[in-house]
C-alpha cells in the first residue's frame, strides 16, 4: 500500500480489522462523477463532462468490483469513448502491474499514463495519497487526475452519466425500480459480495464462521428467490443488482470455495442460481467481460492465503471454457 505517497512492500490484505477480527475493507478515496454536463454527481466536485475519449478505465480481469465496470461499459457500448487498460491478474510486491510483453493474455500496458503499477497512478492523481491501490480507477485525461475509484458510482456513471454517448436502449438503473434495487444491493453486499471476503480474510474462527453462515445464508435466500422465477432477479429486465450478483457467482466455484474457504456448497449444488449465472453469462457482451485464467492466477497469488502460488487446474466450471487436465507421463 501507499504511505504518504511512498510505496511499502509490507502488504496484507487485511489493513483493518473490526473487534471480531473481522476483514474490514477500505472505503474508496475519490468520488467524483461524470455526468452529461459537467455537473456534480451524488458526492465529489463538478467539472467531469462526458465527452468522447477524455476517460481511461483502468481494471483487473481477476477483481469481482472491477468486472461490474467492465460489464457496464460493454452493455453501455461505451468502449470507443472510455478506453481500458488491464492489469495483470496477480499481485506483485508492488501490486497490480500493467500488462508487460511476457504479461498473460489479457493484460494490457498503461497506455495514458505510462505507468508500469496502479500505485503510480493513485500518486499521480495525488501525491501525499495513503491507502491501498484498487481497481478499478477512471481517469481523467484532461485533469490529469483520478476521478472515482468506487465500482458501484462507476457502474452508475456509465449507466448514466455519458448521455447521449451511451446505448439508451440498456436502463441497468430503471425509476420504477430503484427502491427495489437498492435494498437488494443491501442485502447481497455484505453477506455475499463482501462476505466472502470476510470469510477468506477473516483473522479469528468468530469473525470467519460468521461471515461464512451469511455466505450460504444469502446463497440460500437467492436459490429460492430464483427458483421458478426469472429470468433475472427482476423479471424479465437486466439492472445492475444481476451484474453485482453475478460477477461474485462467476468467481465462486473458482476461487472462493477452494481459497477463501464458503467450501460448504458449491455454486454448482444451487441449480437455480448456477442456471441463472449462465443466464447473465450469455447476455451478449458479458462472457467477454470474463477470464477464469486470470481469476484462478490472481486469487492464487495472494501470498497471505497461498504462500507457495499454486494455481490449482480444476475445477471443470459448466458453461465456461473446459479445463486441460495435463497428461500425465
Amino acid at each position: 500500500m501507499l504511505v504518504d505517497g511512498k510505496w511499502t512492500a509490507d502488504w496484507h490484505p487485511v489493513q483493518a480489522k473490526d473487534a471480531k477480527g473481522g476483514f474490514v475493507r477500505q472505503v474508496s478515496g475519490f468520488r467524483s462523477w461524470v455526468t452529461p454536463d459537467g455537473a456534480p454527481g451524488p458526492t465529489g466536485e463538478g467539472g467531469f463532462a462526458a465527452e468522447p475519449g477524455r476517460y481511461h478505465l483502468y481494471v483487473a480481469l481477476i477483481c469481482p468490483w472491477a468486472s461490474r465496470t467492465l460489464i457496464a461499459r460493454k452493455l453501455k457500448k461505451l468502449e470507443e469513448v472510455v478506453s481500458l487498460s488491464v492489469v495483470e491478474p496477480a499481485l506483485t510486491d508492488q501490486g497490480w502491474r500493467f500488462g508487460m510483453p511476457q504479461s498473460p493474455p489479457g493484460a494490457t500496458a498503461d497506455t495514458v499514463n505510462g505507468a508500469t503499477y496502479l500505485h503510480e497512478i493513485y500518486t499521480r492523481a495525488d501525491p501525499n495519497y495513503t491507502g491501498r491501490a484498487t481497481v478499478p480507477v477512471l481517469w481523467d485525461r484532461q485533469r490529469g487526475t483520478i476521478v472515482n475509484n468506487e465500482s458501484a458510482d462507476i457502474l452508475r456513471m456509465f449507466d448514466s452519466g455519458f448521455g447521449a454517448l451511451a446505448d439508451d436502449g440498456v436502463d441497468l438503473y430503471p425509476a420504477d425500480l430503484r427502491e427495489a434495487i437498492d435494498a437488494l444491493n443491501e442485502r447481497v453486499y455484505p453477506r455475499l459480495n463482501n462476505g466472502v471476503y470476510r470469510a477468506g480474510f477473516a483473522t479469528t474462527q468468530l469473525a470467519y464462521e460468521e461471515a461464512f453462515a451469511e455466505v450460504f445464508a444469502m446463497l440460500a435466500e437467492l436459490e429460492r428467490r430464483l427458483s421458478g422465477a426469472g429470468p433475472f432477479l427482476f423479471g424479465d429486465r437486466l439492472t445492475e443488482a444481476d451484474i453485482r450478483l453475478f460477477v461474485t457467482l462467476v468467481r465462486f466455484d473458482a476461487a472462493y470455495h477452494g481459497l477463501f474457504k464458503c467450501n460448504l456448497k458449491r455454486l454448482a449444488d444451487h441449480p437455480a442460481l448456477q442456471a441463472y449465472m449462465l443466464r447473465v453469462l450469455d447476455v451478449p457482451g458479458i462472457r467477454d467481460t470474463v477470464s477464469i485464467d486470470h481469476i484462478k492466477r490472481g486469487y492464487y497469488s495472494i501470498k497471505s492465503l497461498n504462500p507457495d502460488g499454486i494455481v490449482p487446474v480444476g475445477p471443470d466450471l459448466p458453461g465456461l471454457a473446459p479445463v486441460q487436465v495435463p497428461l500425465a507421463d
